[in-house]
């Protein structure tokens, strides 16, 4: 940046902390340091852009971590159109399947479902901050967290071999 380039106020001072969570969200979707890295840098590179609009905002971290969350999963899916086989029997193996059974649960979500399993569990938002974000109240994060989650045992279950019960587990 030239010497006359002027960043947004703020930006700065709040640049690390947003970085380093975008890239913690990117980093459990893609399970790759270098994948999570890029998709923190684009998430910057957007919030750089909407800074005026998000910058004094209370959900602003949260807008963070959907974009990123956002985009790792459209990574996810790139991924998994490039890839038409993967090799059976290694532990990277099944953990890439694992993502991507995730991506393609979670995708398969309604939109607002998504949003709040991705901002609780994967970006590690509490349900306040969560409604913040996405502008709702306490009680629609917690029945869209129940719905996704219960339809993420169902559909996931089997794959995680994890036992599904009728229950509120």
């Amino acid at each position: 940046m030239s010497a006359t380039t002027r960043l947004p106020d703020g930006f700065e001072e709040a640049f690390d902390q947003l970085f380093g969570r975008a890239f913690r969200v990117a980093r459990r979707i893609l399970g790759d340091d270098a994948a999570a890295e890029d998709v923190a840098a684009e998430t910057m590179a957007r919030a750089y852009a909407h800074w005026a609009k998000i910058a004094h905002e209370p959900w602003r971290e949260g807008w963070v971590v959907r974009v990123a969350s956002n985009h790792a999963l459209d990574v996810v899916r790139k991924r998994s159109r490039l890839s038409d086989a993967v090799v059976e029997g290694s532990v990277e193996a099944d953990d890439v399947a694992l993502r991507l059974a995730l991506a393609e649960a979670l995708a398969v979500l309604p939109r607002r479902q998504r949003e709040v399993v991705v901002l609780r569990h994967l970006g590690g938002l509490s349900e306040a901050e969560c409604a913040d974000a996405l502008r709702v109240s306490k009680g629609a994060v917690k029945t869209h967290l129940h719905r996704g989650l219960g339809a993420l045992r169902n559909r996931l279950g089997p794959v995680m071999n994890v036992e599904v019960s009728a229950s509120n587990g």
